[in-house]
C-alpha cells in the first residue's frame, strides 16, 4: 500500500483502519474486513481503504465480498495505481488488457524502491540477473563473443541485472518506469544512462543499434509479449542477444494472470512468438526464479538471437 494514500483524512475512519490491519496482522481477516466496513461508511471515497477492504475479504477466502470492493476500487482509482483492473480480471470478474498496467506497476515499485533488494535477494531467494548472467555468459563462449557495443536493460530497477552484464558491455543503458527505482540505480553507478519510461516505447527509439537487449523478472508485469518482441527485433541489429526471463504455465493460453497480479507465459506460445518476428530461440531452460510465500516459483530463461 502507498503511504501517500493511507489516510483518509478522517481521524476515527483512520483508527478504524489502524486496528483493522492489527486483526488483519493476527490473521483475523474477516474481523478486519467488517472494521474496514466501517471506516469505508464514514469515508466512502477513500481509494486506499477499498484497497484495503478487497485484500482483507480476499484472505479471508470471501471472494465474492473482495470482487465487490475492487469494483468500487475500480470506480475511485482513476490512474489505475491499485491495481483494481488487474484484481479483477485474475478472478475472472473483469479484463486487464493486452499491455502493461502502468499506473500500477509504477506506484507499486516506487514503494518497493528502498528495500527491493533486500527483500527480493534475502527473503525471497531471488537470483533470476545470477541465472541469466550465466545463461548468457555460455551462450557468448559458444558464439565466440567478447563483448557487446551495447546493452540495454528494460526495467533494470536498482540495477541487479546491470550489475552482471556490466563487464562485457561496451555503454549499458538503462530504463524502468518506476522513478523511484531509477533513483535507487543511479547512486550505483553502473549505467551510462537512464530512462523513466514504457520500455516499448524506450524501445522504438533505438532502431538497429542494440546488440544486447536484458528483461530479468520484468516481462512478468506484461501480458501479450508479441509487441515487445517486435519492438526489441526493430531496437537490435543483426546477431543481437536478447535475454529474459518468465513465469510459466502449461495452459494452453499464451499468457495467465495470476492472483499475484503477475503474468505466467507459456513457454511453447514465447518460442512461436520470438520466432514469428525475426528471433532465433538459442536456449529455454527451466528453474526456480524466487519463493513467494514459501512456495517455489518456477519459470522459463530464455535467450534468442536476432535474425
Amino acid at each position: 500500500m502507498l503511504k501517500a494514500f493511507l489516510s483518509s483524512g478522517d481521524m476515527i475512519a483512520d483508527r478504524r483502519a489502524d486496528r483493522a490491519r492489527q486483526y488483519a496482522d493476527a490473521g483475523e481477516f474477516a474481523v478486519a474486513a467488517d472494521l474496514m466496513e466501517q471506516a469505508l461508511s464514514l469515508t466512502p471515497y477513500w481509494t486506499a481503504g477499498w484497497s484495503l477492504l478487497g485484500e482483507f475479504h480476499e484472505k479471508a477466502g470471501a471472494i465474492s465480498h473482495a470482487i465487490s470492493a475492487w469494483r468500487s476500487l475500480e470506480a475511485h482509482d482513476d490512474e489505475g495505481v491499485f491495481g483494481a483492473a488487474l484484481k479483477l480480471a485474475a478472478y475472472g470478474a473483469g479484463s486487464a488488457g493486452q499491455g502493461t498496467a502502468i499506473g500500477y506497476v509504477e506506484a507499486l515499485f516506487d514503494q518497493y524502491a528502498p528495500h527491493f533488494e533486500t527483500a527480493l535477494i534475502d527473503r525471497l531467494g531471488y537470483s533470476v540477473p545470477t541465472m541469466l548472467a550465466a545463461l548468457l555468459s555460455t551462450t557468448m563462449l559458444e558464439l565466440d563473443i567478447a563483448r557487446f557495443d551495447l546493452g540495454l536493460d528494460l526495467g533494470c530497477g536498482t540495477g541487479l541485472m546491470g550489475d552482471r552484464v556490466r563487464s562485457v558491455v561496451e555503454r549499458l543503458e538503462g530504463v524502468d518506469l518506476s522513478a523511484a527505482m531509477i533513483a535507487e540505480c543511479a547512486g550505483k553507478g553502473g549505467y551510462d544512462a537512464l530512462q523513466k519510461g514504457e520500455l516499448v516505447d524506450y524501445l522504438n527509439g533505438f532502431e538497429g543499434q542494440a546488440d544486447l537487449v536484458t528483461a530479468a523478472d520484468v516481462l512478468i508485469y506484461c501480458g501479450a509479449l508479441p509487441p515487445i518482441f517486435v519492438a526489441a527485433h526493430k531496437a537490435m541489429g543483426k546477431g543481437g542477444l536478447l535475454v529474459f526471463s518468465l513465469e510459466e504455465h502449461e495452459g494452453s493460453e499464451p499468457q495467465f494472470l495470476r492472483p499475484s497480479l503477475r503474468y505466467a507465459h507459456s513457454a511453447e506460445a514465447t518460442r512461436q512468438a520470438l520466432v514469428a518476428v525475426g528471433f532465433e530461440v538459442l536456449r529455454l531452460e527451466r528453474d526456480t526464479l524466487r519463493q513467494d510465500r514459501g512456495t517455489p516459483i518456477k519459470g522459463i530463461l530464455i535467450v534468442a538471437r536476432r535474425l
